[in-house]
């Protein structure tokens, strides 16, 4: 799960619909794909603003259909449906969004793989966990995982899982992708301006009603209520993974809800983890496999990708950011 523990959208972008220079800023707030998002527009009056809302979340709707691993009509369920089956006939989207996802485990070392569904069977932080799960649960569930499993036929737009039982989800990913494409499709109606957010995945596109830019509150460790620092988001996604919401303890041990794929347990070591770049898929991404990979393994990466960078927090709420972050002490 994604969630706002570090960074904080700037609310005083948002709280009115303040209008300068003939464009006001309109916002809602919408259940989609499970979760809230934070929808704001810059127009040229509410009444378009509004319209321009419900084409985003249209293609956010369209966007999760596709990609839903429960919803039996999708094309995901019946991917993992046939499993070690036959190869399955996919849109080019979802082909296109496959092979992302496994060019992302090969530089992440498959810290990121969107093969770890099998794990989801074991792991439980909905309260229902009584025990641990057993190294030998463990170990048959990473048998099904890999993403060196999946066959990807270019020519025939098909996607195969080598493996009975394997199944693919996008849970890590699948949140920035559903934003991009909704941006893209509301950028491509020359909507000027807006920011797109839902539980920390976010991106923004041109400049406040004000002129002004989008500003992201970073929020002190040990008091989240209270912001240190700014940082400009000019035509950029922003992405969080943390620990503070979803976990599960056992013999006074917590376990968190971000799991790493290679060893089949909970990842740890980092509180919080915060990436910027491009687009929001490739941060949604990345700031799952950072917190797998750890700070030190997490920081190297981010510092050889050109375009993106990372703010973290440890267990000792040490701050730690990538070469290009630069913290502005106003909004």
């Amino acid at each position: 799960m994604k969630f706002l523990t570090l960074i904080s959208i700037c609310l005083c972008a948002f709280i009115s619909f303040g209008q300068e220079n003939g464009f006001v800023s309109v916002k809602r707030t919408l259940k989609l794909m499970g979760s809230e998002f934070d929808i704001t527009v810059v127009t040229l009056n509410e009444e378009i603003g509004y319209i321009n809302i419900e084409e985003i979340a249209a293609e956010i709707r369209r966007i999760e259909k596709l990609i839903s691993s429960v919803d039996e009509d999708s094309e995901t369920f019946l991917i993992n449906k046939n499993a070690g089956i036959k190869p399955v006939k996919v849109s080019s989207d979802l082909f296109k969004l496959i092979a992302r996802s496994k060019q992302i485990s090969e530089i992440t070392s498959g810290a990121f793989d969107i093969t770890y569904a099998p794990l989801h069977e074991l792991w439980k932080f909905d309260g229902s966990m009584s025990y641990l799960p057993s190294e030998a649960d463990i170990k048959k569930a990473i048998n099904k995982i890999g993403y060196n499993k999946i066959i990807l036929d270019e020519k025939e737009s098909t996607v195969f899982l080598l493996e009975k039982g394997m199944k693919i989800s996008f849970d890590a990913i699948g949140k920035g992708y559903a934003i991009d494409k909704a941006k893209e499709l509301i950028v491509s109606k020359e909507v000027r301006a807006g920011v797109i957010n839902s539980s920390g995945t976010l991106t923004t596109w041109g400049t406040k009603a004000t002129g002004e830019k989008w500003l992201l509150g970073v929020a002190n460790p040990m008091n989240t209520a209270n912001i240190f620092s700014w940082l400009p988001i000019v035509e950029s996604s922003s992405a969080t993974a943390g620990n503070r919401e979803e976990f599960i303890s056992f013999k006074d041990k917590k376990y968190t809800n971000i799991l790493d794929p290679r060893t089949g347990y909970p990842a740890n070591g980092i509180r919080s983890v915060s990436v910027f770049g491009k687009n929001a898929e490739f941060c949604d991404a990345l700031s799952t496999a950072i917190y797998v990979l750890g700070k030190d393994l997490g920081l190297s990466l981010i510092n050889q990708l050109a375009g993106t960078e990372v703010v973290l927090i440890d267990n000792d709420n040490k701050v730690y950011r990538s070469f290009g972050i630069l913290f502005e002490n106003t909004p």
